[in-house]
């Protein structure tokens, strides 16, 4: 009951449904303005659906110059554990390393490899396409919007969100499981970290020392999320936007990025792209506990507004809008995949 009024009073833990009512009138209004609801295809047309359903994570970092992701590789449903380990192995991707879906949804299906037991374990649960990754050595990201318009050089950031992982510190006498439930945000998580943990999480941290339980920085999976849009700067803006013209085709949506230092990062060096995110992307600055709702709903109009207008641009340009038949379609072929990854 102490968990429910504490989801009810903080509108993070909302319901996407429930969030996104106002937004719902929203698209219907640029849907018959467009006289497509699927007119996000248009936003980023080097991306499938303009990145807002079924889009392969793998064909999105094969348009990313390499110098800026980790090595990753792409295991096809059904591949033999001997073929997965032996394209590993060509590969050159050593323990840890990280394992996702290459379709996914929200940052279910994310897991930390540690072991060829593990894997073992991921590649045989898995019914759908992965990919395996190698773990960024980074301890700090950010997800950062941008948004240009096609007939621009230049694109800006929107806003940018700083990423708390679920750390514990130990006090030498409360076991792990006693530290999570001192926190609302992680205990939340608890039943997931139960079936991934099990025992470990009745050890007894010494004082002082920390654990990351969940080392993605997503929200659905316990991360807070800081808004630090203030982070903007002119150094910033131009190593970001260095970068994202040369992903042709891509105008709208969010990046997710591991860095070594915020300076570095302005440099364009010593960071990496933890994943492009497309027409789907949220500007999850919103999530910032200290912000109402009412400046949710004032930030994903706004965001709405320049996928649309974007979409309109590139539809004069000869990129067409996902037709009605085939927008359903992929719609529930989106709703399958979805059912496998929360299954998962």
């Amino acid at each position: 009951m102490r968990l429910f009024f504490h989801k009810l009073t903080h509108w993070e833990y909302w319901p996407f449904q429930i969030v996104y009512i106002p937004i719902y009138f929203l698209w219907a209004y640029y849907s018959l303005k467009a006289k497509s609801i699927f007119f996000f295809n248009a936003s980023n047309p080097s991306i499938k659906n303009g990145g807002f359903m079924m889009e392969s994570k793998k064909k999105i970092y094969d348009l990313i110059p390499k110098q800026y992701y980790p090595k990753t590789i792409l295991i096809p449903e059904a591949t033999s554990f001997e073929i997965v380990l032996e394209t590993i192995k060509d590969s050159k991707i050593a323990y840890p390393f990280i394992a996702k879906p290459d379709i996914g949804l929200r940052g279910s299906g994310v897991k930390k490899i540690n072991s060829q037991d593990d894997l073992l374990l991921y590649s045989q649960k898995a019914d759908f396409d992965y990919i395996i990754q190698n773990l960024i050595p980074y301890e700090n990201e950010v997800g950062i919007f941008y948004v240009r318009y096609p007939n621009e050089n230049k694109g800006r950031i929107t806003g940018i969100v700083s990423k708390e992982f679920m750390i514990v510190t130990g006090d030498g006498v409360s076991s792990i499981e006693t530290l999570i439930n001192k926190n609302p945000r992680y205990e939340l998580q608890l039943k997931a970290l139960q079936k991934e943990y099990g025992k470990q999480l009745l050890d007894v941290l010494p004082k002082g020392e920390k654990r990351n339980l969940v080392p993605y920085g997503n929200h659905a999976r316990g991360a807070k999320f800081i808004d630090v849009s203030h982070w903007v700067t002119t150094e910033l803006s131009a190593a970001i936007d260095g970068m994202c013209v040369q992903i042709s085709g891509f105008y709208f949506g969010r990046l997710d990025v591991m860095y070594h230092t915020f300076e570095e990062l302005e440099r364009g060096i010593n960071f990496s792209v933890v994943e492009l995110n497309g027409a789907a992307s949220e500007p999850t600055h919103i999530y910032d506990p200290k912000h109402s709702i009412w400046f949710a709903w004032k930030e994903l109009a706004r965001h709405i507004t320049y996928m649309y207008e974007i979409s309109v641009e590139n539809h004069k340009k000869g990129f067409s809008y996902l037709g009605y038949k085939e927008g359903i379609s992929e719609y529930k072929l989106h709703l399958g995949q979805s059912k496998k990854i929360v299954k998962f």
